[in-house]
């Protein structure tokens, strides 16, 4: 089992980069690993409960249903 930290710097203006590191957190999370994540820049700005109910990737569940996943694992979110 490894620990990983997801990193992001995208914010709300480009709703799929934004959601890489809670797309990538679930999917370390499901296969059995350790995830953080760690936004910084203009990703900070994603934690206004706002932008997570507005943030809706191309090809990827809303930011808002990411985030419930990332909450009930206890995933840490560094801001």
């Amino acid at each position: 089992m490894a620990k990983i930290v997801f990193i992001g710097s995208h914010g709300f203006e480009n709703p799929t980069k934004s959601a890489f590191p809670f797309i990538l957190a679930n999917g370390a999370i499901e296969a059995g690993h350790q995830a953080e994540i760690s936004l910084f820049g203009d990703a900070v700005i994603l934690m206004k409960d706002a932008v997570v109910n507005s943030v809706v990737p191309v090809g990827w569940p809303p930011l808002k249903e990411l985030l419930a996943t990332i909450t009930k694992n206890r995933v840490p979110i560094y801001v």
